[in-house]
């Protein structure tokens, strides 16, 4: 349903789909849509075996995931972009997507190569859009992680979970983690409150949105990644004296950074050797993201399959099917 959502959303700000590039193989797939082959069972799209499908165009296009206002973060890539397109000899451009929606279809409509998807929508990327997940950031002793929060005023008269019903709660978008997918299953699971049954519901578009929309009193409560709270109070976007964390959720892995399965391999490989070869200290992107707890401070190597199976098991949950309609 919800890979439903994201693809009906995305079709209003996009321009015309290219023509599907793949006919459909006799190849396993697990979930993954009918255009993609999954013969290694790693979980994520093999590249083609058809060297006619493979891409290796002169500007390659890069996506942060639409947190914030993507165009906060355009300086902040800025240095790295300029290393990938040392490392891989192609003109990198920042493309300052809307909504996870519009960054799912561009990559599965092949005009975005490169990009950082949430959390929630990695697995809709990885399964409609032949996205290749392989790094994330993470502290130099290797933690990484954020957690769901849920907040309210800090002067008002929510004090725990419970008095949330007959509130209005805001979520973000149905393809994120924190913003809506765990956060509705674990009210219902644990404290028996059921979305727009015993609470109102209200999305936000952005995290930025929802922490914002709390501190001003636009909404009772919302669900929020807390990374992203820690960087808006650190850059003094909002007062963090004014909200209060009501809940606070297990570690789930953060954005995980990839690739397009039909990149030339050869290309692939240096988009690879950019992230890894990174050099953080005294670049804007440390100066950003050191603000997260645990802190940012260099690219670490995931596996789709072992890494992200928490938030797969919150997908099947909250009914997630990735039929890729649209």
């Amino acid at each position: 349903m919800l890979a439903r959502i994201a693809f009906a959303a995305a079709a209003a700000v996009l321009l015309p789909s290219l023509p599907a590039l793949a006919q459909t193989e006799d190849c396993p797939r697990g979930q993954l849509d009918s255009r993609y082959c999954d013969r290694n069972d790693d979980m994520v799209a093999d590249a083609p075996t058809d060297a006619r499908r493979l891409l290796d165009p002169p500007t390659l296009i890069f996506a942060y995931t639409p947190v914030e206002d993507p165009e906060v973060y355009r300086k902040v890539w800025d240095g790295f972009l300029a290393h990938m397109a040392k490392v891989t000899g192609k003109r990198i451009q920042f493309f300052p997507v809307q909504s996870n929606a519009a960054q799912i279809e561009a990559m599965r409509a092949g005009r975005l190569h490169i990009a950082g998807f949430n959390s929630g929508a990695n697995p809709i990327a990885v399964n409609c859009a032949g996205f290749v997940p392989f790094a994330m950031m993470a502290s130099n002793n290797g933690d990484f992680g954020y957690e769901m929060e849920l907040i309210v005023q800090a002067d008002g008269p929510i004090k725990e979970v419970k008095d949330l019903k007959g509130r209005t709660l805001a979520f973000t978008a149905p393809t994120s983690n924190s913003g809506f997918k765990a956060p509705s299953a674990l009210l219902k699971a644990d404290f028996g409150l059921e979305a727009d049954k015993d609470y109102k519901t209200a999305f936000s578009g952005k995290h930025d949105n929802s922490i914002l929309g709390v501190a001003n009193k636009d909404y009772d409560a919302a669900a929020i990644a807390n990374s992203v709270k820690t960087r808006m109070v650190a850059r003094k976007v909002v007062d963090g004296d004014k909200l209060r964390v009501i809940y606070k959720s297990e570690s789930f892995p953060t954005t995980g950074y990839g690739h397009v399965y039909n990149l030339k391999p050869e290309l692939a490989a240096k988009v690879r050797e950019a992230f890894f070869t990174f050099p953080w200290e005294g670049s804007e992107l440390l100066k950003e993201f050191v603000k997260s707890q645990p802190p940012a401070e260099k690219f670490v190597e995931i596996q789709y399959k072992k890494d992200w199976a928490v938030i797969r098991k919150f997908d099947d949950l909250t009914g997630v099917k990735y039929e890729c309609k649209g």
